[in-house]
Formats: structure tokens, sequence, C-alpha cells
């Protein structure tokens, strides 16, 4: 049975952090095998990605010529900003590190498309001199071989960061947001390749204008289905994130991540075969299937934000209890909108440099909650007490800028002051002790 985590012990004065290494420690001094050196973690993965670009652009050049690369690349990057955006919106609460998403941008762009075009190509020709029928193997590659072979790439992003980054994917939030950028990245190398060939095609047939072979496909990938691959993609980030707030039986673990991308690859081979349902099969498929699940799981997304929100107001208050926080802050922690504020109030005081410190509080002190809302769960893992300490000293270290900020945040954010007060003594904020501030009294667990 899960036990609630040893209490956090009170911080010794203003100049005293919470030692952050010692014997037995992660900061302790122990001999590195080769793979974690920091150069081989970090370069390793780095050459990989920067020799699948290169050839990735080879390829992708020699199918388009010069002229149709650069269209295809000026057209796909459009969206490419507003989706990134979007999935950093959605990363609000515990934002993860940029180092994490341009890797999956990277994977989905250059590795995942590699392996995309080289087996759908190898694929489609073995088919096609198995069948002696051209057209039955493109249709076999686009239904078949392409959901199951681009799924698969584009989920090993996935399952690199859950591996090595485990830090960072503590849930279902995290696991749509790698995914998501990761399919980004994928879509916006393949748009390169749609448009870029669309454009030699007009050329060679004279098309311009609304009339042209280039203005549908940017109509169809850019305007009405730029989220398709992210959504596909998702499904598998979301098994991930469920296994991550599971416990750790193995079948679980297993089970949750092979159904996200079972469904990823059965929506993706419905999405690619809906030219087989008709005239209008793809718009069929678009208005009954794409957009409802489109809305679904941006429902499922903010609901799960949410929840961590009320995790953020759940767990706080013991580090307040024990003088790491001061009562105002798990109320500010726990509310989009106090953090936004207190970001806004250290940037007009103090400069762009201080609201930058407020966000990295904010993202720690999240980060912290959610550690030990596993570990009262009994899922935090054996190093739960040296990841605390580094977490509260980040915390510690930053206190002098975030806690004004914070505090003032919880002002203004505060519900108000009953008119009439009630018969009876109210004391502290939880209901214990003097009352240490001089702002309204509000209730920390309100969302």
């Amino acid at each position: 049975m899960a036990t609630s985590p040893p209490h956090p012990s009170y911080p010794i004065g203003p100049a005293d952090g919470p030692p952050l290494a010692g014997p037995g420690t992660a900061g302790s001094l122990r001999h590195a095998h080769w793979w974690q050196r920091a150069w081989v973690r970090y370069g390793a993965p780095s050459t990989l990605l920067a020799i699948s670009g290169l050839v990735i652009l080879a390829l992708v050049r020699e199918e388009t010529g010069t002229e149709g690369f650069l269209v295809g690349l000026g057209l796909a990057v459009l969206p490419v900003p507003l989706l990134i955006a979007a999935f950093r919106w959605l990363d609000r609460v515990e934002p993860g590190p940029w180092r994490n998403l341009l890797f999956c941008f990277a994977w989905g762009a250059c590795a995942a498309a590699l392996i995309a075009i080289v087996a759908n190509s190898f694929a489609t020709r073995w088919i096609a001199t198995a069948t002696a029928d051209p057209s039955s193997a493109d249709t076999l590659g686009a239904t078949v071989i392409a959901p199951v072979v681009e799924e698969s790439a584009k989920a090993a992003a996935v399952l690199l960061v859950f591996l090595f980054r485990r830090r960072d994917f503590t849930g279902i939030v995290d696991g749509v947001v790698i995914a998501g950028v990761t399919a980004t990245g994928f879509a916006f190398t393949e748009n390169i390749l749609y448009l870029g060939t669309a454009f030699g095609t007009d050329q060679l047939t004279g098309g311009t204008g609304i009339a042209s072979v280039t203005a549908a496909t940017f109509f169809v990938r850019i305007i009405m289905s730029p989220f398709a691959h992210p959504l596909f993609t998702v499904l598998t980030g979301i098994g991930f994130g469920i296994t991550a707030l599971s416990d750790r039986r193995r079948l679980r673990r297993v089970a949750f991540p092979l159904g996200g991308l079972l469904l990823a690859m059965g929506m993706h081979a419905m999405w690619n075969g809906s030219s087989a349902f008709g005239e209008y099969g793809f718009f069929a498929v678009y208005a009954a299937f794409m957009v409802p699940i489109f809305g679904l799981l941006t429902w499922l997304v903010i609901w799960t934000r949410q929840r961590e929100l009320k995790t953020v107001r759940a767990e706080l208050p013991a580090y307040g209890v024990a003088g790491w926080l001061t009562p105002a802050e798990p109320y500010a922690l726990g509310s989009m909108r106090a953090r936004r504020i207190a970001r806004q109030y250290a940037r007009r005081h103090l400069g762009r440099a201080a609201a930058r410190e407020v966000a990295r509080y904010e993202a720690y002190a999240t980060s912290l909650a959610f550690l030990r809302h596993r570990a009262r769960r009994g899922r935090s893992g054996p190093d739960f007490a040296v990841r605390e300490r580094e977490l509260l000293g980040e915390l510690w270290r930053r206190r002098e800028v975030a806690r004004p900020a914070l505090d003032h945040a919880a002002r203004i954010t505060a519900p108000p002051v009953p008119v009439m007060a009630p018969p009876w003594p109210v004391y502290g904020v939880y209901g214990y002790g003097p009352q240490p501030t001089p702002y309204p009294a509000y209730n920390p667990y309100r969302s």
C-alpha cells in the first residue's frame, strides 16, 4: 500500500539552501560509462539526425527539383509555428525543456521521414513486382504499408524520450506534446515533397491559379488537415502518457503504448484510404472522424491540464507548512491566471530576466508537486529524496524574485472576502496558527 512521502525538512535560514550534492546523492562523483558521457549522449543523436537530414534533403530535392523544393519549403513551413505554439500552449503547466522538442521535431523531419521514404518505396516496388499490378501496389502501400511504417518511425522518438528523459515525461500532456511535435516535423518534410511535386506537375501541364495542382495540394494538406499527422501520433503519445501514470506492472507498461500505436496506425490507414470510399470519401472521413476525434482529444488534454493544476494545489501546501513556500504560493501556482500575473509583475518591476526566473520557479514547483504526488501513490522510484532536494534547491535560489510576484498574483486573484464574518474565530490560511499575511484570505483548493 502506498504511503505518504516523508515531510520535507524546514530550511535552516535565509542563506542556507538545501544540500544539492553529497555522498550517495546524484551529485557525488562516480565513474560514468562511456555511453553516459555528455558528448556521447548529445553528439551521437545530433550526428545521426544531421546525416539523416542531409540524405532526406538530397532525396526530396532529387524528386522535386531545386525550384520545386524551394516552393514546397516555403509553403510547408507555414503551419509549423502555429502547431508548435499550440503544443507549447498545452504544455504550460509543466513546460518540458526545449531540447526535447527540438530533438522530436528533428527526428520527425529527418530520421522518421527518411525511414518512411526508403521503406515505403521498397515495399511498394516489391508489391508491384510480386503482383504485376502497379496500381494496386500504390493503393496497398498507401493504406497498409505507409501507416505502419510512418507511425512506427514517429513512435520511436516518443519511446526514446520516454526511456532517456523520463523525468520530463510524467503524464498524458507530455505524451501529447512530444508525439505532436514529432509528427509536426514529419508532416513538414512530407509536405515539402508533396507540394514540390505538385509544383513540378503544374510546370509540365501549365496549371496556374486556383485550378493548379499546387493550390489543391496546399488546400488539402495545409489548410484543411495540418493536424492530421499530429492527430495520428498523439494517440501513441497518449498511450505512453497513461503508462507514465500507471503502476509498474510490465503488461500495462507495454499494452498502453502498443494500443495507442495500433490506434494511430488504424486511423492513419482510414485517412489514407478515404479516397476509396467514393468521390466524397475524403470529406466524409474528415467530417465524421477527423474533426470529432480532434475535438475529443483537445478536450482530453485540457481536462488533463486542469487535473494537473489541482494536483499542484493539493501537494504543495505540505512544503508551505515546512517553510519552503509561503502560504500564498500553492494557490498562485495552481492557477494559470495567477502564474501569468506573477510573470507580468516580475517583468514590470524587475525586467525580463526576473520574469524568466519566475517562470522557472513555477516550472520547478510544478515538477515538485508531481514528484510528491507520484511518491504518495507509490510510483516515485528510489531517487525521490534526491530529486526532491534538487527541486527544492532550485526554488530556494529563486525565492527572492519569485515570492513577491506570486504573493502579488495571489492577492489579485484571491476570491473576495465574505461580507459577513463567521461567528467563530478563523486562524491562519489553512485553519491553524496566526494569520501570516495581510492579503485577503482564500481557499487554496479552489480553482
